[in-house]
């Protein structure tokens, strides 16, 4: 059995490059080739791709969104991002909408079906730079939300169940600053309770 491929791109001579180098292996078998997520989004059922090749700057619906709208219809299918862009926002935000993996079009035909081999086995294929770019983002994303020490503090004393008055005690300060604590807490957090800010802090990892 040869997985089902749909190659996504408007550029016609890359992705029918791609589907000559595709359809000489055993295992794959380019299906369709669209160039608009719009075109592909109406045929999805028809085609039942194993993999898509999904170009990020479409016409229409962009790649990013278009792999959502895929991953929503089909959530059992690999998408791998293929594209000129090395931008760490457009690498991040493909892989949030649900692509397994993210390649450049400067990589051989040897390179491609490799990485088609990856999927399949469950990998995430990607190229070093990429993966480097990644790894930054997801940093970046994860350090974007700072607390200080004291409002921490204030944040795990909340957590225990302990009111205003007990934790002004403890810390010794008044219930007005940390009234201007937990302000400067929901501005950081985007949120607008003391449960939310919790909860949010607990799911950041803050607390």
């Amino acid at each position: 059995m040869k997985y089902k491929v749909v190659i996504i791109e408007d550029n016609i001579p890359l992705s029918h490059g791609f589907a000559t180098s595709i359809n000489k292996t055993e295992n794959f078998h380019v299906v369709s080739i669209y160039e608009t997520c719009e075109t592909a989004i109406e045929n999805i059922k028809k085609d039942d791709a194993d993999i898509y090749l999904v170009d990020i700057d479409l016409p229409g619906i962009n790649g990013v969104e278009g792999t959502k709208q895929i991953k929503s219809m089909q959530p059992n299918c690999n998408i791998l991002m293929v594209t000129v862009h090395e931008n760490s926002t457009m690498v991040f935000d493909a892989l949030c909408a649900g692509a397994t993996g993210y390649l450049t079009k400067s990589l051989s035909p040897e390179k491609l079906i490799n990485a088609l081999n990856e999927t399949i086995e469950g990998g995430a294929p990607m190229s070093i730079k990429i993966a480097k770019m990644v790894v930054g983002s997801f940093q970046k994303k994860q350090s974007e939300i700072s607390l200080s020490e004291r409002e921490k503090e204030v944040l795990m004393m909340l957590s225990d169940g302990n009111s205003y008055s007990v934790i002004a005690n403890k810390l010794f300060i008044s219930k007005n600053t940390i009234k201007f604590h937990l302000k400067k807490i929901y501005a950081k957090l985007q949120v607008n309770s003391n449960v939310m800010a919790v909860q949010k802090a607990n799911k950041e990892n803050l607390i």
